[in-house]
């Protein structure tokens, strides 16, 4: 799994560097017209103008429709920059970037996310406090040192009803310091990503509150409604577990949430195909179901209406990690 996160890394690296926006007739290096995915491309034309069309109406739908409308739109741009950091659309990474990387969401700059989301797809280090960038866990010595009302908070974030309310300031207060730990200590790359994400900011916020007349923490409540739908997704994706295989998780039935996510509740077989676009997922599934349960120790849910029922207000794992980081 190392070696293949390394191929898939080095590959994405070699493409930003030679796939330049030279266009011949009806050509781009590196790429063709028919290897643009059309269904991403014309998803991500729609959530723009589904978002454009919410906003310009917020006078005649009041706050609490513009939040609710605009969350699923936060939801599923986030899973179209997912699809964007495994090169889709596109074969060219840099347009790409250009197609997703306005932050509808508020919160995350995509090319951090790219980098420590590529990080996380190193399925030996799954889970790893320290090596897996989106893991939950604490290693112990890390844990036993924090307060107790930190301790708290985070059992509670381990439950579903935390992490859909809580979860992204959660997210955004851990997030945020580990990022100005890193500006702080002289990342010239990080600090490049958040003054483009900076840039990407005023342009959000321009066109909500001053062209749309949007109060600021208004579409702010939205945007954090939005990625608290996303933390459904994300809630059980991963477990602890002593087979690389057993650490991801598979969500059967799921036609909302299978779009808003982009099929990404099929976790497990996205780990195993991440160059596989997210409108192919379902069919790759169908066509091998028992061949992927029994390599990933059966570690599923038949909709994500079980994996409320079974977390609502019960943590699904402890904080600290149960095997990992233990001295």
């Amino acid at each position: 799994m190392q070696s293949k996160c390394n191929i898939m890394c080095a590959f994405s690296r070699c493409r930003d560097a030679k796939n330049l926006l030279i266009f011949k007739g009806m050509e781009v290096r590196g790429t063709k017209l028919r290897d643009i995915e059309w269904p991403t491309v014309a998803l991500l034309a729609g959530c723009y103008a589904l978002w454009v069309a919410v906003t310009v109406f917020y006078g005649y739908l009041g706050p609490a429709l513009l939040i609710v409308l605009v969350a699923p739109l936060v939801t599923l741009h986030s899973s179209l920059q997912h699809e964007a950091a495994h090169g889709h659309p596109t074969r060219i990474a840099a347009l790409n970037e250009a197609l997703v990387s306005l932050p509808l969401g508020l919160l995350f700059p995509y090319r951090r996310f790219r980098a420590l989301h590529l990080r996380h797809h190193n399925d030996a280090a799954l889970t790893d406090p320290y090596d897996d960038p989106e893991s939950f866990y604490y290693a112990v010595g890390d844990w036993t040192v924090l307060p107790r009302l930190i301790q708290k908070v985070l059992d509670f974030n381990n439950t579903f009803v935390g992490r859909f309310t809580v979860g992204p300031l959660v997210m955004a207060v851990g997030f945020a310091a580990n990022e100005f730990r890193l500006i702080v200590n002289g990342d010239r790359q990080v600090f490049g990503a958040w003054v483009r994400h900076a840039a990407g900011l005023v342009i959000v916020i321009a066109w909500t509150h001053v062209v749309c007349g949007i109060p600021i923490l208004v579409y702010v409540a939205g945007a954090y409604l939005g990625l608290a739908v996303l933390n459904l997704r994300t809630f059980a994706e991963h477990q602890a577990h002593e087979v690389p295989g057993g650490r991801t998780v598979i969500v059967e039935a799921s036609p909302i949430f299978g779009l808003l996510f982009l099929n990404n509740n099929l976790h497990y077989v996205h780990h195993e195909n991440p160059r596989v676009s997210w409108y192919r997922l379902p069919a790759l599934y169908r066509a091998n179901r028992e061949a992927f349960l029994a390599a990933n120790e059966s570690y599923s849910f038949k909709g994500y209406g079980e994996m409320i029922r079974r977390y609502l207000f019960r943590p699904k794992a402890p904080v600290p990690h149960p095997y990992l980081r233990r001295g």
